[in-house]
């Protein structure tokens, strides 16, 4: 009889989702009952990516970005962020109930547990980034607590150096942990290239639209440079031709695998599956964290002090001397090993 998986990412932004995508194939390669849980852009994207597979809804986290303050923003969050993986609890209990379910992978989703069957929590942050070191030493506490009510704990990411997710992810206390390698659902291969860069736009409301709206503000200043945007929005659908801009609301897997290629420079934020992206593409990168999220500025801040991915704030925002700075930039050069379908296949013979 086949065993049952569930995978639940996050909604906050798309990346918890996205890199999901290669856990997918790979188990459907094991010949595995694969079902979904998420909710937002996140269900969306599930829907769309992987439209014959079983999809539930889970309650939303709705978690937002109303000021550049990150303790303020989720401090004042706490009630909602409890009361929803209160929810996400119950519900997951009916699934497991209602679908008969084996095991479990939860990205970062802290209610996706049960403690009848085997479960997994991946992040890639066990040191959680607070700039007041006592919170700091409370929230990674609380963050480790919650990680321990799951059997395993996977970091999408390279054990050793050169790795990606730095202080992150790594020097941890934490038993039971599995480093699965840098999980990506791109592909690299040669492609001619079609535009000088291209804007990849992604993360929480409201500071999604308000990275969307300076980017469109500053492209239109380069009436020279071809530039394609990507809205980040898998629930609308739309096309757009204006001079040297191209619009496009969403695109699916192999169609922006195959937009990344065609640029030159990839313009985005430095969330973590953006950054797995773009080192399995060797893609060089201007990245704009976003403004408040810690774990972002971190990483931007990483990569720039390599003279890996070039890095600016939001606030300071400039295209044309972005386009001019990257090209000092070397982008990801170590090749990355594919050890997720190994260690999966180890984790199902488990069960």
């Amino acid at each position: 009889m086949k065993k049952k998986i569930l995978i639940a990412p996050l909604n906050w932004g798309l990346g918890h989702a996205t890199r999901c995508i290669p856990i997918i194939h790979a188990l459907l390669k094991e010949d595995v009952d694969v079902l979904l849980a998420s909710d937002g852009r996140a269900y969306e994207l599930l829907r769309q990516e992987f439209p014959d597979l079983p999809l539930f809804q889970l309650p939303a986290y709705n978690i937002t970005y109303s000021t550049n303050n990150m303790i303020f923003n989720i401090a004042v969050q706490l009630p909602k962020i409890a009361w929803a993986i209160l929810r996400e609890q119950i519900a997951i209990r009916r699934l497991v109930r209602e679908q008969q379910i084996d095991a479990i992978i939860s990205d970062n989703r802290f209610g996706c547990f049960h403690f009848g069957i085997t479960t997994a929590f991946m992040t890639h942050q066990i040191n959680l980034k607070i700039p007041f070191r006592p919170l700091e030493v409370l929230a990674c506490w609380g963050n480790r607590f919650w990680i321990r009510l799951f059997d395993v704990c996977w970091i999408p990411d390279i054990e050793g150096e050169p790795n990606l997710a730095g202080e992150l992810s790594h020097a941890i206390s934490l038993k039971k942990i599995t480093y699965l390698g840098i999980l990506s659902r791109m592909q690299y291969y040669e492609q001619p290239k079609r535009y000088d860069a291209i804007a990849v736009i992604s993360g929480p409301e409201p500071q999604r639209t308000h990275f969307e709206k300076a980017i469109l503000a500053q492209v239109r200043l380069l009436p020279e440079k071809k530039i394609l945007v990507v809205g980040g929005k898998p629930e609308q659908q739309g096309h757009q031709q204006a001079d040297n801009v191209e619009y496009v609301a969403f695109l699916a897997t192999e169609a922006l695998n195959d937009a990344m290629l065609a640029s030159e420079v990839v313009i985005s934020r430095s969330g973590y599956s953006t950054l797995m992206d773009l080192a399995h593409l060797r893609k060089a990168a201007i990245l704009i964290p976003t403004p408040g999220q810690t774990e972002q500025e971190y990483l931007a801040e990483h990569f720039m002090e390599q003279g890996i991915f070039y890095a600016q704030a939001q606030k300071d925002f400039d295209l044309n001397t972005a386009l001019e700075s990257v090209k000092a930039y070397t982008a990801w050069q170590t090749p990355t090993k594919d050890t997720l379908a190994i260690i999966l296949r180890n984790w199902l013979q488990e069960l």
